[in-house]
């Protein structure tokens, strides 16, 4: 008896892992200033959400000398020249999926994407009329910038002037640059028009799967905000924005892509998940529907930390007339999106953690400490209501096995190898931690009600230990950096893939404990 049990549990596990669903995606965002956040670091979360059947590795990937004249081959065939020397990077990459990976370098860089549709015409045409040149840029933009940037201002411009001279290849996307000083988001359409605005220092940000570059983007004024040569012309000679109305320039009115008829942003005139993730911060849901869009900063009156943060994370939405509460929304269990194309614009309730969350990125970024100890990326494996924060400094050199999948460096760089992965790259492997984390995930789905409240008991004392322990860890680090550099490092890398390891630990006990309660009734 209980050794079919065990066989049956085994079976109907695996066929868990392998339901087909859709594949659309959609990511979130927030970014608190450094004003605004509890600590004086700035806070820059990043939701990563895709469907079909996944794997994230997640790896370190060295400085790199190159030899002279070395070239960069882009997915879509165009090519540059490489720099002398690349910085290293950690590296969620995403394979099967050209916009899903994410990059934070040794000097505190870190750059990750959502998509934003737009109105611009089809890539075919770009092409035909000279506004995407050599295929255009897409899914190297990322790596480029991690690649070559010292600070997120340096970032923006590395990643503008390849989007200057290639035009982008995707129908649309808003590129966040951060470091400890500062964050830009990088608003992108299709072919050679975008627009870069500076992220206020005493405010919060929240991007959903849209462009929020508003009026309040003044191109004027170079310090904030850059754009393209020609943006607010072109929009006019394609008649997406009309100079006489006496409104003010918007890239987020011209180039966002209509709203379906009959969806939430169609309905109330606002993204659901913008919505709702302000309200959040606030205490109170916003009245909606409203004349105007949401303002593309908000200014709390409370600071938020990396829990604050987590936790809008972690919502699966709000209940019908209460107001929302960042400690309690990840209650309400794992929304289902169903097939729909446009699933983002469907949402009602405005969950931001959902079935095709793959990984959350807190960094926590310092400017009063060494990049190697004050920069840190929080993350989790897979969706972050079931999953825990782990820590891994920017100063770390390596990455534990079970992380990552066990390609040599090239071929995983490799663009056209990386879009077409080999057969086995989605099986499942228990020792693998995304296969893992992600199984624990969809158990803790079958009664999640009562399997997230022990998931979370778990996580949040793991959780709490890490925070209680940040502070000595990062004394000691500093006193070793003091006498030798190098060994800083491998004390930080060793205390970060312990507790990674440590959580993989827990994780299979759990996954273990709960497919034995799960499968028994």
């Amino acid at each position: 008896m209980h050794r079919n049990i065990i066989l049956n549990s085994v079976l109907l596990f695996s066929l868990l892992l392998l339901l087909p669903v859709s594949r659309t995606y959609s990511c979130f965002a927030v970014i608190v200033g450094r004003e605004a956040s509890s600590d004086g670091s700035l806070l820059f979360g990043h939701l990563e959400q895709n469907r079909g059947l996944r794997n994230l590795s997640y790896r370190y990937v060295p400085r790199i000398r190159h030899e002279e004249g070395s070239i960069i081959t882009l997915a879509r065939g165009g090519t540059l020249t490489q720099v002398n020397e690349t910085y290293a990077y950690l590296w969620t990459s995403n394979p099967g999926v050209e916009f899903g990976d994410g990059y934070f370098n040794e000097w505190g860089v870190a750059v990750a994407s959502d998509g934003c549709a737009t109105r611009e015409d089809s890539y075919a045409e770009l092409v035909g009329r000279g506004d995407i040149t050599d295929g255009g840029i897409g899914m190297m933009l990322r790596r480029i910038v991690a690649q070559r940037s010292r600070t997120a201002r340096e970032g923006v411009d590395v990643a503008t002037g390849l989007l200057d001279h290639f035009g982008y290849a995707a129908s649309g996307r808003t590129y966040i640059i951060a470091d400890a000083n500062e964050a830009w988001l990088l608003s992108v359409a299709r072919g050679k028009s975008w627009i870069a605005q500076r992220v206020p220092d005493n405010a919060v940000v929240l991007l959903p799967n849209v462009h929020i570059i508003g009026p309040e983007a003044d191109i004027d004024d170079t310090e904030n905000v850059i754009a393209s040569e020609g943006l607010v012309e072109y929009a006019v000679d394609r008649g997406w924005y009309d100079p006489d109305s006496g409104e003010p320039f918007s890239f987020r009115d011209a180039f966002n892509a209509p709203a379906h008829e009959g969806s939430f942003k169609d309905i109330y005139g606002v993204d659901p998940r913008q919505w709702f993730s302000q309200s959040l911060i606030k205490g109170e849901l916003a009245e909606i529907p409203t004349e105007n869009q949401l303002p593309f900063a908000i200014y709390p009156e409370k600071s938020l930390g990396i829990e604050d943060v987590a936790n809008i994370f972690r919502s699966h939405g709000h209940m019908e007339g209460q107001d929302p509460d960042l400690s309690l929304s990840y209650r309400l269990g794992m929304p289902e999106n169903g097939d729909s194309p446009h699933q983002d614009e469907n949402r009602n309730s405005g969950q931001i953690c959902s079935d095709p969350s793959q990984e959350l990125v807190i960094y926590q970024l310092r400017n009063w400490l060494p990049t190697a100890i004050g920069s840190v990326a929080w993350r989790t494996t897979a969706a972050p209501c079931a999953s825990v924060l782990v820590p891994w400094y920017a100063g770390i050199t390596d990455v534990p096995r079970p992380y990552y999948k066990h390609w040599p460096l090239d071929k995983a760089k490799d663009p056209s190898f990386y879009l077409d992965p080999p057969p086995g790259t989605f099986d499942y492997d228990p020792e693998n931690a995304f296969d893992v984390f992600n199984g624990l995930e969809r158990m803790a789905d079958l009664d999640y009600s009562s399997n997230i409240e022990l998931i979370r008991e778990k996580w949040d004392s793991f959780e709490e230990q890490q925070f209680a322990m940040q502070q000595a860890v990062e004394k000691a680090a500093l006193k070793l950096m003091e006498q030798d550099p190098e060994l800083a490092a491998e004390f930080l890398t060793d205390y970060s893939g312990m507790r990674a390891m440590k959580a993989l630990d827990i994780a299979k006990e759990m996954l273990n404990h709960l497919k034995t309660i799960n499968w028994a009734h």
